[in-house]
């Protein structure tokens, strides 16, 4: 086959994906326009919004019961109404879903289609939406869906999708000496940055240019693990941008910075497992053949990096992320940002680096839109279907028995390896918070209303982002990586092949974490 005739597909591929991000951009552009469009008429009187609820209607006697108010009028004496297991079904089911259809041979196939994930989704949400119309009210059916979608799955979705099209933009390519030294650089760059750009952009940014590197060796199946340990989650805890948990989080009332407290932890962590690594491919770089190293010697090639305009729109991002929140005034203003204007600013950001990238940069990255397609069918439906268990976590949340703070690291840990680690957060988030009715010392009052003890939100957030890395399924980056190394050659090990360097490395350290810094 000739040059021209294997370019010309992807040529092709990339105007396809090209158009159909820009038309993602334009269509969320106009949802956000007509909303903002509509809050400006709602509040023509110069007044302002203060919560996402409030933003929802124009007239607060008019203002739909949130699901949680619905439950709690239905129910008597605080009690949840009759079936409310039946309405969390289909959120088990679809966290089921997403945790075995893949592994399963009949299914896998069938699973990887992303309209298929996306039926799956909707007709879950539709059997939760059908449940609170019947044994709630259809009002409170409405309340849930406008509390899911417009309040938490489009900032969610919106802040995800801008991120994985500006980091796409930029392109670091070149080949190193695979050194341990140079290895343990790259792993350390990349955890770095992931607070600031996501574990999805940094991970997208430097398993190629990583693989590259180590494309002479044999022995480097530890590196792409290693890789996903720290660049893929531990790496994302500083910022509210750096993994998806902490996003929610920060939607929740989370302040935007508080996440720094973080900051002893995720070094501690990273260090270690920095130092860990180095040491193994210290061994593993003595086993490798002469040959190999020779080659490695001869093929060098400087790193070279394309789109960097983009950081400066990722750091359009960040400040949209940090400054823009509806329930605040403007820095050094009087006025409050309307309803998406947040949103709708990432998008435009998104929006530029399609126009204005190189598109060589997103052609070597081999940029397609699938995995972010995937993120936005998955959670879809999982942001509606989850709003029954929470709603009965912020009923009953205190009778589960979770005190400790080691309580609470473990079992969002736990679950955030075998479910994804976003939606474990908000369950537990949601239990801490209905154990927390007032303020005090060691409580963090929430910016939208509420208060949460910091010591629980710490042990929540340390799980959710730190044991992500448990298995591919924990966090979305996990399976992305796993993907472009066995696309580069790398043999990757099996689900459970992968948990036992896991179990093996991390676990050990998340006891030592509980020990130290949760207990």
């Amino acid at each position: 086959m000739s040059h021209s005739q294997e370019v010309a597909p992807t040529a092709g591929r990339y105007r396809l994906f090209n158009t159909i991000g820009c038309t993602l951009v334009v269509i969320f552009s106009v949802i956000g326009l007509f909303t903002a469009h509509h809050d400006h008429d709602g509040h023509a009187d110069g007044t302002t919004m203060t919560t996402d609820a409030e933003a929802l209607s124009i007239d607060e006697s008019d203002k739909p019961l949130d699901a949680a108010a619905a439950v709690e009028v239905e129910a008597e004496d605080g009690r949840l109404p009759n079936l409310w297991q039946l309405g969390s079904i289909p959120f088990v089911l679809l966290l089921l879903s997403i945790a075995v259809l893949p592994l399963i041979s009949a299914t896998e196939h069938w699973w990887h289609i992303n309209r298929h994930k996306l039926c799956t989704g909707l007709v879950l949400a539709g059997l939760t939406l059908a449940y609170y119309a019947i044994f709630v009210s259809p009002a409170a059916a409405f309340a849930a869906m406008s509390h899911a979608i417009p309040g938490e799955y489009v900032p969610f979705i919106v802040l995800l999708f801008s991120l994985y099209v500006i980091s796409g933009g930029i392109n670091v390519s070149g080949d190193l000496k695979a050194t341990p030294l140079t290895n343990t650089t790259f792993l350390l760059i990349g955890t770095a940055i992931a607070s600031f750009i996501g574990t999805t952009g940094a991970s997208m940014l430097l398993i190629r240019p990583l693989l590259q590197t180590n494309a002479e060796r044999k022995h480097k199946v530890h590196t792409v693990i290693f890789f996903i340990f720290l660049v893929s989650n531990i790496g994302g805890s500083l910022l509210p941008i750096g993994d998806p948990p902490l996003f929610l989080g920060y939607l929740k009332g989370v302040p935007f910075l508080w996440t720094f407290n973080l900051a002893i932890e995720w070094f501690a962590l990273s260090v270690v497992l920095l130092a860990i690594y180095y040491i193994w491919d210290t061994i593993a770089h003595r086993t490798e053949e002469k040959k190999d190293l020779e080659q490695d010697e001869k093929i060098k090639e400087p790193l070279r990096i394309r789109g960097l305009v983009n950081f400066i729109l990722l750091g359009g991002v960040v400040v949209c992320v940090g400054l823009l929140d509806p329930s605040k005034p403007i820095p050094g203003m009087e006025v409050h940002p309307f309803l998406f204007m947040r949103e709708l600013l990432m998008l435009g950001l998104a929006g530029l680096s399609l126009l204005i990238t190189p598109r060589g940069a997103r052609e070597a990255n081999r940029f397609d839109y699938f995995a972010i397609i995937e993120v936005a069918v998955i959670f879809i439906g999982i942001f509606i279907t989850m709003q029954v268990p929470l709603e009965v976590l912020k009923l009953k949340g205190a009778e589960l028995g979770l005190v400790e703070p080691w309580h609470y690291f473990w079992a969002t840990g736990i679950l955030s390896s075998f479910l994804d680690n976003a939606p474990t957060y908000l369950v537990f988030f949601q239990t801490a918070e209905s154990l927390t009715t007032s303020g005090g010392e060691g409580i963090l009052e929430l910016t939208g209303g509420g208060f949460i003890r910091q010591d629980l939100l710490v042990a929540i957030s340390l799980g959710a982002v730190f044991m992500g890395a448990n298995t591919y399924i924990g966090n979305g980056p996990n399976f992305m990586v796993k993907a472009i190394a066995e696309q580069e050659g790398v043999k990757m090990p099996s689900f459970f092949g992968y948990m036992f360097y896991s179990c093996l490395i991390l676990i050990p350290l998340f006891v030592l974490v509980s020990f130290f810094f949760v207990n």
